[in-house]
């Protein structure tokens, strides 16, 4: 199979993001510390960009021992990309209707309460529709940026390894 790396990276990422969400949730960043969820949230970027980074070092490995071109590495990483962006909605339903089926409904009291939103535009923001459109937007978004980035970092770290 052409994209066995890139499926198995893709996959290992799904899984890890529905273990944050479970760990949002036994935290309470999902009921009782709603409140932090907005910063404490963000976090997940660096297991993100650490599977970016063994997902590198495995197609190196296995297919590169002299070191990734720049252009290979940036394909393979939109191709990894494209399969974490084509998985979300599934991760994003079990997220919601698995892992934390209270969330909409606590996320939409606090922002009401706190004064950040009203009822109607809580309600527009809080529901499956908006966060599988908000996810089939951020995961290319995201995945392109750490993309470059991480394979920048490798092929700046193999030219100075040769």
């Amino acid at each position: 199979m052409k994209y066995k790396i890139e499926l198995k990276w893709a996959a290992g990422f799904a899984i890890m993001s529905m273990l944050w969400m479970l760990l949002e949730r036994i935290v309470g960043l999902h009921s009782s510390n709603i409140d932090k969820h907005a910063v404490y949230t963000n976090f997940v970027a660096i297991p993100s960009i650490l599977i970016y980074v063994f997902a590198f070092l495995d197609k190196q490995r296995s297919f590169y021992p002299d070191g990734i071109s720049f252009k290979d590495g940036i394909i393979f990483g939109l191709f990894m990309t494209l399969f974490i962006t084509l998985i979300s909605p599934v991760n994003i339903l079990i997220t919601l209707y698995v892992i934390t089926p209270d969330f909409f409904n606590n996320a939409i009291e606090y922002a009401v309460k706190s004064g950040n939103m009203t009822q109607a535009t809580a309600q527009d923001y809080f529901n499956t529709g908006s966060y599988i459109m908000q996810g089939l937007i951020g995961a290319p978004i995201m995945g392109i940026i750490t993309t470059v980035l991480v394979n920048s970092g490798i092929f700046a770290f193999n030219k100075y390894r040769k």
